[in-house]
């Protein structure tokens, strides 16, 4: 699904205007964003939680050179399902 067709959706469902259901996804995916950037959890009962995970700093390997190289430390989000939503919406 797209955006485009998610608010599409949105709108009939929610009986309001495109413009104004892509505004509200606009804010609410922004306001998603932020809180991970400043490392905020987001719990939606039923639905899952995102979070930011840590990875540690690694040594790789080049396949093309074959020389190692270092990986630093980083963060990335992460979303780990609700029960409901582990179970088909159920």
């Amino acid at each position: 699904m797209t955006k485009t067709e998610l608010v599409a959706n949105i709108a009939e469902d929610l009986d309001i205007t495109r413009p104004l259901a892509a505004k509200a996804l606009d804010s609410v995916m922004s306001n998603v964003t932020n809180l991970l950037v400043n490392g905020d959890a987001i719990v939606l009962r039923g639905f899952g939680k995102f979070y930011v995970k840590n990875r540690k700093a690694r040594k790789a390997r080049n396949p093309k050179s074959g020389k190692t190289i270092n990986i630093p430390a980083r963060k990335y989000p992460h979303f780990k399902p609700g029960r409901s939503l582990k179970r088909g919406g159920q």
